[in-house]
């Protein structure tokens, strides 16, 4: 897919599995997907089904922390969709959360941001044309016991992406964050109550409005909520 594709490219991190293969679904029908997480067993699986819908398919096996990796892959890449949704949350007391888990979170949530948006930024501005997409949370814009770090990363999304938005727009180059309150994925702990949470496909759709909107029209900051924990799904 290094050359000009028929129909636009979309690259989607952390496509493996949750939202981001959810993304990849609802974007099959009318994108060439670069799909990119590190469990190439279950990135096979998705492209499978994305295939099914019509979209051509590439898989990279890449973990987005390692910066020199990433570049490697990822330089060169005709992509006009960029979908940043890689991301860990570890939500525990500050006290209690090891380096190791601080680390991991800062290395996928905030500097996997760098890596993969470096690699792929230049090429939409010489182009003219393309979409940067975060995955952000409404951890970006509160805070609660135990997200001392989840929600750092998450502000720090909400910082990065408004900045890039303006440095980049004059160039034709759009920057969305979707903002999603609880989703039922995997990131919660077994036997949580999940049946009130929006569904992976519901960010998905979000995804897709920001990034098929009209050239001329930008949809920056898209909050997406459950409407109320106190009513599960099959209620409506």
């Amino acid at each position: 897919m290094t050359n000009s594709p028929t129909r636009p490219v979309a690259l989607i991190t952390g496509a493996s599995r949750g939202i981001g293969r959810a993304i990849a679904l609802r974007l099959a029908a009318a994108h060439d997907l670069v799909l990119v997480a590190r469990d190439g067993e279950h990135l096979a699986s998705v492209a499978r089904d994305c295939e099914a819908s019509g979209a051509r398919v590439q898989t990279l096996a890449l973990d987005v922390r390692d910066g020199q990796a990433t570049v490697a892959a990822l330089t060169g890449l005709h992509v006009d969709v960029l979908v940043n949704n890689a991301g860990v949350a570890v939500m525990k007391p500050f006290l209690e959360m090891t380096a190791e888990e601080w680390n991991r979170q800062v290395d996928v949530n905030v500097n996997a941001l760098y890596h993969v948006t470096q690699a792929l930024l230049p090429g939409m501005v010489q182009r003219g044309r393309g979409h940067v997409c975060i995955i952000g949370s409404t951890a970006g814009r509160n805070t609660f016991v135990g997200g001392t770090c989840y929600t750092g990363t998450k502000h720090f999304v909400m910082g990065f992406a408004e900045s890039l938005m303006l440095e980049v727009r004059d160039a034709g180059v759009g920057v969305s964050v979707i903002t999603p309150g609880s989703v039922a994925t995997e990131l919660f702990p077994e036997g949580t109550n999940t049946t009130w949470m929006l569904e992976p496909a519901n960010i998905a759709d979000a995804v897709a409005f920001a990034v098929t909107a009209p050239p001329h029209m930008l949809v920056h900051r898209l909050e997406v909520r459950p409407l109320s924990p106190k009513r599960p799904r099959s209620s409506f």
